[in-house]
């Protein structure tokens, strides 16, 4: 039997619909207030019980459009996430930037991304409270509001502002507070926003010129990543590495090498 696996494009339309009414969702719980439902790797690591309807509401959406398919996500997904016949596996984060949706800051999303084989091939995040909205295929470019997305141009890393993001354990805090302490005399200035996903989506057009951070799993990473990469960002771990837990950089060419450079010197995959 022939295995027939949908193009990207049409992979996309399936995820835009699913993210587009999963963050509605998530707005409406939070209008509605929205409380910690548990912790996971410390008491300031929260996930609240909207996390979890979304996710479930995503796992659901998918199951009656795509059986067939394996999903991966931050609350329920992983046991779900074995290899599919279909060789479609979904990733989700439902809200990305969970602590910026608990206290109202309008900088979360709903991440979700289609791979084939092991292989991203679309990608969509959505902000839960503006709507705006990122959409990648492979190959296919990166998209917000029909308009094609380029990564910053800049090419002196004095005047580049990067964006990163912390772990929630102490130890690994304290590790990534010493890098970028030594990083921040050499850029123009530092953003630590809250949200992976849509960090990368930020950088894919320019808004911020360049991204790195320790510790991202993979449903932070793969819609925006894929977003970001389609956006002429090199996305990539240290030392040709793949990105990953210990290190993404998403860098326009011009800046990855001195940035990388600078990243490999302070040790920014180390620490815990």
């Amino acid at each position: 039997m022939t295995r027939s696996v949908p193009p990207p494009a049409e992979l996309l339309e399936i995820a835009v619909e699913v993210a587009r009414d999963a963050a509605a969702t998530a707005y409406r719980m939070r209008a509605e207030g929205v409380s910690v439902a548990a912790t996971k790797s410390t008491v300031t690591d929260v996930v609240t019980a909207a996390d979890r309807a979304v996710e479930r509401q995503v796992l659901d959406a998918l199951a009656k459009q795509r059986p067939d398919d394996a999903v991966l996500g931050e609350e329920y997904g992983a046991a779900e996430a074995a290899a599919a016949p279909s060789g479609v596996r979904w990733v989700v984060d439902p809200i990305d930037g969970t602590v910026n949706y608990l206290y109202a800051i309008p900088y979360c999303a709903v991440s979700l991304a289609a791979e084939v084989d092991g292989e991203v091939v679309a990608g969509v995040v959505r902000n839960i409270f503006t709507g705006e909205e990122w959409t990648a295929t492979a190959g296919g470019g990166a998209w917000r509001d029909g308009r094609r997305l380029r990564c910053s141009t800049e090419t002196d890393p004095g005047q580049a502002l990067v964006a990163t993001g912390f772990g929630y354990d102490p130890g690994r805090r304290s590790h990534q507070a010493r890098v970028v302490a030594e990083l921040i005399p050499h850029v123009r200035d530092i953003r630590r926003l809250g949200a992976a996903a849509l960090d990368l989506c930020l950088a894919a057009e320019g808004r911020v010129d360049a991204y790195y951070e320790k510790g991202l799993a993979a449903w932070d990473l793969a819609a925006g990543g894929l977003v970001a990469a389609e956006a002429g960002l090199r996305v990539t771990g240290l030392r040709g590495r793949p990105p990953g837990p210990d290190l993404v950089i998403a860098a326009p060419p011009a800046l990855f090498q001195p940035l990388h450079d600078r990243l490999a010197d302070l040790d920014a995959s180390g620490g815990p």
